[in-house]
């Protein structure tokens, strides 16, 4: 259960995302993203490899096809458990995608649906008629179209992910915020154990667990409350 919970670090500094890596020696999955791959890259994914940790690259990759394909292939030599693109790109961005990844079957490629920092008025405003639940279940009916298994969704919408497309599919939710923590810039939240109910496979957890007093002591208390769920089980439907 311990590599079910990634955690992200999300941190101006190495110096601290060093410090947040050796303070939770149980955890075992990290996310590296945008703002620490290009602040300090290299060095925190060497002393991930170092110490035998996973790495979740999450840099959301979303250009044209071609573009997306060179990221991917120049993304293996961080040797990623877990990469992620925006389905947002497109079917065949997605299907260049995996294409690229196809030298690493143990690599799991995320489409990316909507941000959890988005609601209903965001999409709207930007034009996308359809609302967030919606939104997200199309988008995820495009990636299986590509070949995609696995997705990044708030774990609002992985009950009616589940119940459409049953446990053929990885769900990773960020959004995850334990009772005891601040929302912080998260619109659609849930708490760690609501989460693994309604179906998440995987749970992104930065904050409350990092900017703690005692990072080892959230991860556990996480952890525990993870393990006390019993997650629901979904039939998936006739399509």
């Amino acid at each position: 259960m311990t590599d079910k919970i990634i955690i992200a670090l999300d941190f101006d500094h190495y110096s601290s995302a060093r410090e947040a890596v050796e303070r939770l020696p149980e955890a075992r999955f990290f996310k590296v993203g945008l703002q620490g791959y290009l602040q300090y890259g290299e060095s925190i994914i060497d002393l991930l490899r170092e110490k035998g940790k996973r790495l979740f690259l999450d840099l959301k990759f979303k250009d044209i096809p071609n573009t997306v394909s060179g990221a991917v292939r120049s993304s293996l030599k961080y040797e990623p458990d877990f990469l992620t693109v925006h389905l947002t790109g497109g079917e065949e961005m997605v299907r260049k995608a995996l294409e690229a990844a196809v030298e690493r079957p143990d690599l799991t490629i995320l489409g990316v649906t909507v941000l959890t920092s988005l609601g209903n008025a965001d999409l709207l405003a930007m034009g996308m008629l359809l609302p967030v639940a919606d939104t997200v279940l199309k988008l995820c009916e495009l990636g299986l179209k590509a070949g995609l298994r696995a997705f990044v969704c708030s774990p609002l919408e992985t009950e009616r992910l589940r119940r459409n497309f049953g446990r053929d599919i990885i769900l990773v939710t960020p959004g995850i915020r334990p009772q005891w923590s601040e929302k912080g810039d998260q619109t659609r939240v849930f708490t760690p154990r609501l989460a693994v109910e309604a179906g998440s496979d995987y749970l992104v957890i930065g904050r409350p667990i990092t900017h703690h007093q005692r990072p080892d002591e959230a991860f556990r208390l996480i952890l525990r409350e993870m393990e006390g769920a019993t997650p629901a089980v979904f039939e998936k439907k006739n399509r």
